[in-house]
């Protein structure tokens, strides 16, 4: 099946394209009123619209006058072939080429996991909108976004893994739990870990027990792929005190918690200097720590 062409739309010609997508997807799809489809934002918002081969309107989405990227909708016999995230990065591209700090946008719960992989970090509270629960989501352009809660970091770490190229490194007391045994993190890093290519996620722990007495989801990945993640633990006392937690890709990606116990701190994907800082403070106590070879084995 080819990919569809994904373009910004001129919506004075092409309105009834858009509208006949949303239409189908929120309308008929999830029950929205037909009077909320449609709103005084779409004339002067940017639109675009993915065609498939024969030119047929399958996807749609919008970015307003006030930075939200919205009516996120792709045809469902059309989904899960990535037109959904060249739509969302076609708008991402406008808002940068703008100059804009930031753009956000207000994600259906069920789609939080599609917007954390492209760098988008929930913040504030779930609320209802056309009926449906929403939660607010951002993304810096560049920058960190603020880390409010395990959702929230969660999600920067969904980032993380989905735009590393070869390698992650994860700084940890005991493998983080309520944010490293969640389901979609580990299902992430197991993605990133099968990918084609040579691939290694290094993870340093200060209390390389803990994990192991817990059965941490993460430890039982890192054994049936030990080609790709390697655990060391902290042997320097001094290392052993320290009291933040963090993670970084070599894409420019970081996730920084200044008490390692708890969920807030700053992260996104696009944190060059944040993400070079940790690299190089990791670096020197990665070497200095044992290899946890007990932890290898399949229990």
């Amino acid at each position: 099946m080819s990919p569809a062409a994904v373009a910004l739309a001129d919506y004075a010609r092409e309105h009834a394209a858009v509208h006949a997508v949303r239409t189908t997807v929120f309308v008929e799809g999830q029950g929205v009123p037909v009077e909320l489809e449609r709103d005084a934002l779409d004339p002067v918002s940017i639109h675009v619209l993915a065609r498939d081969a024969d030119g047929t309107p399958v996807g749609t989405a919008r970015l307003t006058p006030d930075r939200r990227i919205g009516r996120m909708a792709v045809l469902p016999g059309h989904r899960g072939r990535g037109i959904g995230e060249a739509m969302l990065a076609a708008l991402v591209a406008h808002a940068r080429a703008q100059g804009w700090a930031e753009v956000g946008l207000h994600a259906q719960l069920h789609a939080l996991a599609f917007y954390a992989r492209a760098g988008f970090v929930p913040c504030g509270p779930v609320f209802t909108e056309a009926g449906i629960e929403h939660r607010r989501m951002v993304r810096r352009l560049p920058g960190a976004s603020p880390v409010e809660d395990a959702e929230a970091a969660a999600a920067v770490l969904l980032g993380l893994a989905a735009h590393a190229r070869r390698g992650l490194g994860i700084y940890s007391r005991a493998l983080d739990p309520g944010l490293l045994d969640r389901r979609e993190v580990v299902d992430a890093l197991r993605r990133f870990a099968t990918r084609p290519g040579r691939r290694q996620v290094r993870i340093l722990l200060q209390d390389a027990a803990a994990p192991q007495r817990e059965d941490a989801p993460l430890l039982a990945l890192a054994q049936r792929l030990p080609s790709v993640f390697e655990l060391r633990e902290v042997a320097d006392p001094v290392d052993a005190r320290y009291p933040s937690a963090y993670a970084f890709n070599d894409a420019g990606g970081a996730l920084f918690r200044p008490l390692g116990q708890r969920f807030e701190g700053e992260g996104g994907i696009d944190d060059g200097p944040a993400a070079r800082r940790l690299a190089h403070a990791f670096a020197p106590v990665w070497e200095r720590s044992r290899p946890c070879t007990e932890l290898r084995a399949l229990g």
